[in-house]
């Protein structure tokens, strides 16, 4: 009967990814349309530009969401989407990096470089997706075993690209803060949930309120 209800839940689980999926790809198809109705506005290369950084910002936001859902809903199922929420932040990383290199920039590296070296916002940008290179490589069980405890420690560096990735967009912005600080608050907000005394608190309500129940 156990090993029934397991298997349910591993078949169910595997209907929900893939519909998760699905919809993490709907951004892109937005893309695609944009381009193939001519419904981006009059610089349709920095549209796009924009539209997948954007969304690479908002998987980011959902995958550090996972742990803070895990610890108020008290369920671990939320663990098993965490991985795909990652690639898929990698992933529009690296088309928000390809549609700059090609169509802002038209494949003249000398000019990628020097906006690397003398624009700051670029600098951080880039140097949040190298550091997402690793964390994608490695996101394979296969990966976890061979690391053991450093791949918890390499993974911790998602911590330093989402302070690099609110810095590339604050000083994008430059003087129109107002959507900027909106991320800086909710990331904050989701780091709250990673300090012992937090995880400690909703530890011990939940003690209490499975007593509760119990009695």
């Amino acid at each position: 009967m156990v090993v029934a209800n397991k298997n349910s839940v591993v078949k169910y689980r595997r209907y929900i990814k893939v519909f998760v999926f699905l919809l993490a790809l709907l951004p892109l198809l937005q893309l695609f349309l944009g381009v193939l109705q001519n419904s981006l506005g009059p610089d349709p290369a920095k549209a796009l530009s924009h539209m997948s950084g954007e969304w690479a910002l908002r998987f980011l936001i959902i995958t550090m969401a996972i742990t803070p859902l895990r610890i108020i809903t008290r369920s671990s199922e939320w663990i098993h989407y965490r991985r795909m929420m990652g690639l898929f932040v990698f992933f529009y990383a690296v088309l928000h990096l390809l549609i700059y290199c090609v169509f802002l920039l038209g494949l003249q590296w000398q000019d990628l470089w020097a906006d690397i070296l003398e624009r700051p916002y670029i600098t951080v940008g880039f140097g949040a997706w190298l550091l997402l290179l690793p964390l994608a490589v490695t996101s394979t069980k296969r990966w976890q075993r061979k690391l053991g405890r450093q791949w918890s420690r390499l993974h911790k560096l998602i911590y330093i690209v989402s302070a690099l990735v609110l810095l590339h967009i604050i000083w994008q912005a430059r003087s129109d803060l107002a959507e900027p600080l909106v991320y800086v608050l909710i990331f904050s907000v989701l780091m709250l949930f990673r300090l012992p005394i937090v995880k400690r608190a909703f530890n011990t309500r939940s003690k209490k309120t499975a007593a509760v129940h119990k009695h």
